[in-house]
C-alpha cells in the first residue's frame, strides 16, 4: 500500500475554535497504522519508507465550518440494516447539542430526496423527533436504491445552503457520496461529504466492521436453533438455512461459530460441487452424515455455489448489484432429488430469514458502535474533511478515503484463523 492512498481531502484550513467543552481533542496529525504485522512494519522502518496509516478519527481543536452558519443533511440509502435509526439519532444529537447546528434535515428515501423531480420534502430532525427512534428497526427517513443525477443533487445542496452531508449506506451509497464530493470539489463549494458504512454483509474494505453486522449475526441465531430442532425431530432431518451474503460469507461464517449446531457452512469464497468423488462434493458427504447421525444443519450464504447454475444471473437491482440465483432453493431441490435417487429417506425444512435479520433494531454493543460512528462522522465533517468514510480499524475509529473503501469487496480469507476454526467445527 502507498501512504498517499490514505490521504484525506480537506476543504481548507481549519482555523475556528471548536465549540466542544471539556473534550479530549485528537491531534490533527494522529494516525492509526494500517499494517498489523510487526515484521512488515519493521521492514518499512528498515527501508526508510513511510508506514501506510489512516488518519485517526475524533474531535479537533480547530474546525473549518462555523456551526452557527451550518446546515446539515442526513440520508439513508440501500437495503435496511440494524442500527440505521441509532446512527440518525446520535448524529442529530451530536450536530445540534454538541456543535450547535441550527438546522439538520433528514432527506427522505436516500438520494431520491435530493432530486426535486421526486417531490420528497425533507424532514426537520430535532432531538425531540429522534428521542425514541432507536427502539425501532429500519430507518425513519426511508431508503431507496438507484442513481440520481449528481449535478442535480449538488444543485439541491447548494440551493438549500447545506454544507454538511452525511450518507449512511453500503458500497453503492458510498460510491454515490464519492461522486457528489467530487462534483462539489469541481465547483469549489465548501460542502463536506461524509459516508457512514452500514452493511450486514460486512464487505466494505479497509474497515474491520460496519454497523448492523453483529446484530444480524445475533438475529440469525434463533433461526439456526429452530433448524437444528427440526432436523433432530425427524429421521434423517435436514435443516437448510440461507442467509444474506451476496459476495462475502461473513454472516454465514460468524453465525456458524456463534451457533455450533451448523454442520455445513457454504460461502461464496469457497467453491463446492454437488456430486462426484471429490472431497468438496456436498451431496455424497451429506448422505454419509445422515447414515451416521440421522440429522444435519446446512447454512448457506446467498452468493454461495453460483457456478452450480451453469449460467450467471443477468439480473441487477436498482443500484447495479448483481442479483444471484437462489442457492437455497437449488440446494433444497438437489438434496431431495439425490436422496430419493439413492433411496435415502430425508425430511428437509428450509429457512430463509434474510429480510428478518436485517429489519431488527440494533442491540448492546452495536448501539454503542453506532454512537461512536455518528460522533466520529460529525467531528470529521466539522474539521473540513470530505469525500471520506468513518471507519474502524484495530479498535480505533479512522478516516478512510471513499475511493479506497470502495476499491474492492472485502472477502473471507480462507487461510485465516477464522476459517480454520470454522473448518475445525464443521464437517465440510
Amino acid at each position: 500500500m502507498c501512504p498517499d492512498d490514505f490521504k484525506i481531502t480537506r476543504l481548507g484550513k481549519a482555523v475556528l475554535p471548536s465549540p466542544l467543552k471539556n473534550h479530549v481533542f485528537v491531534p490533527d496529525d494522529a494516525t492509526v497504522c494500517y499494517e498489523t504485522d510487526a515484521e512488515v512494519i519493521a521492514r518499512y522502518v528498515r527501508e526508510g519508507k513511510a508506514i501506510p496509516a489512516f488518519e485517526k478519527a475524533g474531535a479537533r481543536e480547530k474546525i473549518f465550518h462555523d456551526p452557527a452558519w451550518s446546515k446539515a443533511a442526513v440520508l439513508t440509502a440501500g437495503g435496511l440494516c440494524p442500527g440505521l435509526n441509532e446512527v440518525i439519532k446520535f448524529l442529530t444529537l451530536a450536530l445540534i447539542n454538541r456543535y450547535g447546528v441550527p438546522v439538520v434535515y433528514g432527506i427522505r428515501y436516500g438520494y431520491k430526496g435530493l432530486n426535486p423531480a421526486h417531490g420528497l420534502s425533507p424532514v426537520l430532525l430535532t432531538p425531540e423527533l429522534v428521542d425514541d427512534i432507536h427502539e425501532e428497526g429500519g430507518t425513519i427517513l426511508g431508503s431507496s436504491r438507484g442513481q440520481e443525477d449528481t449535478g442535480v443533487i449538488v444543485d439541491t445542496l447548494s440551493r438549500m445552503n447545506i454544507n454538511l452531508l452525511f450518507c449512511i449506506g453500503g458500497d453503492g451509497t458510498s460510491r454515490g457520496a464519492h461522486a457528489i464530493a467530487q462534483e462539489i470539489l469541481r465547483r469549489k463549494l465548501a460542502i463536506s461529504v461524509i459516508a457512514i458504512p452500514k452493511t450486514i454483509d460486512n464487505d466494505i474494505s479497509y474497515i474491520d466492521k460496519s454497523f448492523g453486522f453483529a446484530t444480524a449475526v445475533r438475529a440469525a441465531g434463533p433461526v439456526v436453533t429452530c433448524a437444528h430442532t427440526e432436523a433432530k425431530g425427524a429421521y434423517n432431518g435436514v435443516g437448510l438455512i440461507k442467509v444474506m451474503g451476496r459476495d462475502s460469507g461473513f454472516i454465514a461464517a460468524y453465525t456458524t461459530l456463534a451457533n455450533p449446531f451448523v454442520n455445513y457452512c457454504l460461502v461464496p469464497e469457497r467453491p463446492f460441487t454437488l456430486e462426484g468423488d471429490e472431497e468438496n462434493a456436498l451431496l455424497p458427504h451429506l448422505v454419509k452424515r445422515l447414515e451416521a447421525k440421522h440429522h444435519a444443519v446446512i447454512l448457506a450464504a446467498e452468493g454461495a455455489g453460483q457456478d452450480l447454475f451453469g449460467k450467471e444471473s443477468d439480473r441487477r437491482d436498482a443500484s447495479g448489484n448483481k442479483l444471484h440465483n437462489d442457492i437455497g432453493l437449488l440446494l433444497k431441490e438437489k438434496i431431495t432429488a439425490y436422496c430419493a435417487e439413492h433411496n435415502v429417506p430425508v425430511t428437509l425444512k428450509y429457512f430463509d430469514p434474510g429480510y428478518t435479520i436485517r429489519s431488527v433494531k440494533a442491540e448492546g454493543e452495536e448501539s454503542v458502535f453506532c454512537a461512536m460512528l455518528a460522533n466520529g462522522a460529525a467531528h470529521a465533517a466539522f474539521s473540513g474533511r470530505t469525500d471520506m468514510m468513518i471507519g474502524d480499524w484495530n479498535g480505533e475509529l479512522t478516516h478512510v478515503p471513499i475511493a479506497l473503501a470502495t476499491s474492492a469487496r472485502k472477502k473471507l480469507d480462507l487461510t485465516s484463523q477464522l476459517w480454520s476454526t470454522i473448518r475445525d467445527m464443521t464437517i465440510f
